[in-house]
């Protein structure tokens, strides 16, 4: 087994960059990510991060999941909503579960919802 305390020293003396490739090879090569380590570790510190609130989520997709028996409306919703043509609002439609609008506000993602559910459509918020 390798001596720690000369690996240690051999991390001690890396540069920022050098110390960033180091976790980017080790990575790759165990197929892990560093991001994991951190969150773990952050309880330890003193409970300091486990203190702090959660990010509200702000941004969110509207998904159509099932166009429903009554696909012309839901078509004709589509757009309004997109402002896609007949045929790639038609192609949405038919293709569900397809992404309607992505990165939209709550306030927005639960309009569009109620739109497309008053057509008949069956819609997630993701």
């Amino acid at each position: 087994m390798a001596d720690l305390n000369t690996i240690i020293d051999q991390l001690s003396s890396l540069t920022v960059m050098e110390a960033a490739e180091l976790v980017k090879k080790l990575e790759e090569k165990w197929g892990v990510s560093a991001a994991a380590v951190a969150v773990a570790a952050g309880p330890a510190g003193g409970g300091a991060a486990a203190a702090a609130p959660a990010e509200e989520k702000t941004e969110f997709n509207v998904v159509l999941a099932n166009a429903g028996a009554n696909k012309i409306n839901v078509i004709k919703e589509i757009r309004a909503i997109t402002g896609l043509g007949l045929k790639e609002a038609k192609d949405l439609v038919e293709g569900a579960p397809k992404t309607v609008k992505e990165g939209v506000n709550k306030d927005d993602a639960k309009k569009i919802k109620d739109q497309l559910v008053a057509a008949g459509a069956t819609v997630e918020i993701k």
